[in-house]
């Protein structure tokens, strides 16, 4: 079936940082903490793309960044966001085109009594650009925690986002990916998203996988700041 997706806002403390992105980013602090740490690869797509945690108090706050070694790319995605995802994460397009990044919150994030919204971004040209999608956790209080009851996976021509449906069950939202698609607006003529359990689709995941085998965040939270500064985050 058709979706139709209403244009929404940034989740406050995403702050995709994207040349050429259609998203404006947020306003920064003009100053940030500055952490004496290594940075980390906590997602690896492939030999020369991949997501780096860097500047981080922890595996829960920091700044992540997109890179492309062999292109020359390097974005910054946010800071205590995708390090925060739970869930499992593919992403499967051979051509490298196609990369989907979902987003979280640090597991201490005070939600508001009507709870939080948290996004996805994906790109079609190999990270130079990134978009919203969608909203794939909603009026939650304990996204960090309920994130982990998610499968998001990207493959050569759509977005798979599947939720944590009953004991042994998932709900699964398919979009359509073809260059420079605009998820928020009504799709061009061909494109077509879905929804289904996927017990009556078991197979939809069948030959998806990361080049790297990687499929869920990895970060090594024994390293911390030496010398921490002081500031309230």
């Amino acid at each position: 079936m058709e979706r139709r997706m209403k244009t929404l806002s940034i989740a406050f403390g995403l702050t995709l940082l994207v040349g050429g992105c259609a998203i404006p980013p947020p306003k920064q602090p003009k100053e940030e903490p500055l952490y004496d740490v290594p940075p980390q690869v906590i997602y690896r797509i492939n030999d020369h793309q991949f997501i780096s945690l860097e500047n981080y108090r922890d595996c829960t706050f920091g700044n992540t960044y997109y890179n492309d070694s062999q292109q020359g790319i390097r974005l910054e995605l946010g800071r205590g966001t995708f390090e925060n995802y739970r869930g499992r994460l593919i992403n499967a397009d051979p051509s490298g085109r196609n990369i989907v990044i979902p987003s979280s919150r640090p597991p201490y994030y005070g939600c508001p009594d009507r709870g939080c919204n948290v996004s996805f971004y994906y790109s079609t040209d190999g990270g130079q650009t990134f978009q919203k999608g969608d909203y794939y956790i909603r009026n939650r209080q304990y996204p960090y925690e309920q994130s982990a009851n998610y499968i998001v996976a990207a493959s050569a021509d759509r977005i798979y986002i599947a939720k944590k449906w009953g004991p042994d069950d998932y709900l699964v939202d398919q979009y359509p990916l073809i260059p420079g698609i605009d998820l928020s607006k009504e799709y061009p003529p061909g494109a077509f998203g879905d929804r289904f359990a996927a017990s009556r689709r078991p197979n939809y995941l069948d030959g998806l996988r990361t080049p790297s085998g990687q499929e869920y965040i990895s970060c090594d939270d024994s390293i911390r700041p030496v010398n921490p500064p002081k500031s309230k985050q």
